[in-house]
C-alpha cells in the first residue's frame, strides 16, 4: 500500500469564536468540516492562526504533502516569516489548495503576485459552478455542474494570473460569472484555488464540493522528482581551452 498523504487544514478560526451563526454552521470549526470531508488515503493535520507560529512550524510544513487553506478576516495578522515559509515548501514541491476568501490571504497574494481583487456580494443567491475540463482529475465523479443553493458571490474580474487550467466557472443568481476553480505551478508546486465555502454556510459538508477537494489534495500531492539545483555549476563534460589568435 502506498504512504498515506499527510494534509495539514490551516484555518484563522476567528469567525468560529466570534458569531454564533457561524458558531451553528461549524461548531468543530470550519477546519474540522474540510478534514473530516477528504476521502482517500490521508493523514490530517490541523493548525490555526493563534497557534505558535500559527501551527505552521518548519517541523509541521517539512512534513506535509499538501497544505489546505482557509482564511477571511485576519490575513494581516499572518506574519510575513510564515508566509516565506510556506512559500519556499510550495516551491520546493508542497502541494497548496487555497479556498474561497484565502484569495485574499498573504500566501496566495505572494504566490500569485497580483491583487487577487473580486467583486463581492452576500445576498443568499443560487451559484452553479460549471466543470469546463470534464476530463481533469480534479472533478473526477462530478458531473456537468455542482447546485449551491444559498452562497456568497464572487465575480469578475479576479485579478489573478492567467491560470494554467480553468477547471470550473461559476454563475450566481445576481448574473455574474467567476473563475472558481484554477490551477498554478510555482517552482515544484502545485496549487489549485476553489472558490465556495462562505463561512455562514455548511458549504464544506456538501459530498460533491467534498469530493473536489479530496480529487484536488490527490492531483497537487508532490513528485518524487528531486528539486532542482541552482547556482555556480561545474561542466559536464571538459571544456577545451581555447586558442587565442
Amino acid at each position: 500500500m502506498s504512504k498515506p498523504l499527510n494534509v495539514t487544514v490551516w484555518n484563522e478560526h476567528r469567525h468560529e469564536k466570534e458569531s454564533e451563526i457561524v458558531r451553528a454552521a461549524y461548531p468543530d470549526g470550519i477546519h474540522t468540516a474540510i478534514g473530516e470531508g477528504l476521502s482517500g488515503s490521508v493523514q490530517v493535520t490541523y493548525a490555526t492562526l493563534d497557534d505558535p507560529e500559527h501551527g505552521l512550524t518548519e517541523e509541521v510544513l517539512n512534513n506535509t504533502d499538501v497544505l489546505i487553506w482557509w482564511g477571511h478576516k485576519a490575513h494581516g495578522e499572518v506574519q510575513d516569516e510564515i508566509v516565506a515559509r510556506v512559500q519556499k515548501r510550495v516551491w520546493a514541491g508542497m502541494g497548496l489548495i487555497v479556498l474561497h476568501s484565502g484569495h485574499f490571504s498573504k500566501v496566495f497574494k505572494t504566490l500569485m503576485g497580483t491583487s487577487c481583487d473580486l467583486k463581492w456580494r452576500e445576498a443568499d443567491e443560487k451559484e452553479r459552478l460549471w466543470v469546463v475540463a470534464p476530463g481533469h482529475p480534479i472533478v473526477e465523479g462530478i458531473g456537468e455542474y455542482i447546485d449551491l443553493e444559498a452562497e456568497e458571490m464572487y465575480g469578475e474580474h479576479f485579478d489573478i494570473p492567467q491560470p494554467d487550467e480553468l477547471i470550473m466557472v461559476s454563475w450566481f443568481e445576481g448574473g455574474e460569472v467567476f473563475r472558481s476553480g484554477c490551477t498554478f505551478h510555482r517552482g515544484n508546486g502545485k496549487i489549485f484555488y476553489f472558490r465556495p465555502g462562505h463561512e455562514t454556510y455548511r458549504t464544506y459538508y456538501n459530498e460533491q464540493i467534498r469530493r473536489v477537494i479530496s480529487n484536488a489534495v490527490q492531483w497537487a500531492a508532490p513528485s518524487t522528482r528531486e528539486y532542482p539545483k541552482y547556482g555556480n555549476h561545474k561542466p559536464l563534460e571538459e571544456i577545451k581551452a581555447k586558442v587565442k589568435a
